[in-house]
C-alpha cells in the first residue's frame, strides 16, 4: 500500500486511517479525516506555470508540443559572475 501524507497537517496516515483524495490534473492530494472535516476545500495546491518565448509568442511551456518542451528542458542557464569591462 502506498503511504499518504495529509496535505494540510503533513501527518503520515496509518494503514487503515480514513482520508479524502483530491485529484488535480495528474496529481493526487490527500487530506486526513480531521483536516477534511475542518475544511473540505483543498487550498494551496497549484503548480507554478512557466512561460517562455517561442518564435515571438509568449505562451505557457505546458502548451508547447512535446519536442519544444524537451528542448526547453535541455536548456542551460548561464550566470555572468562579473562585469565584462573594468569600469562597469
Amino acid at each position: 500500500m502506498e503511504q499518504y501524507t495529509c496535505h494540510d497537517c503533513k501527518k503520515t496516515l496509518a494503514k487503515n486511517e480514513e482520508y479524502m483524495p483530491y485529484k488535480v490534473g495528474a496529481e493526487v492530494y490527500v487530506k486526513c479525516k480531521a483536516c477534511h472535516q475542518a475544511d473540505p476545500i483543498l487550498r494551496n495546491f497549484q503548480a507554478t506555470e512557466v512561460y517562455s518565448r517561442v518564435v515571438g509568442y509568449i505562451r505557457p511551456v505546458k502548451q508547447w508540443n512535446k519536442g519544444k518542451q524537451r528542448e526547453f528542458g535541455d536548456r542551460r542557464e548561464y550566470v555572468v559572475e562579473q562585469a565584462a569591462c573594468a569600469t562597469c
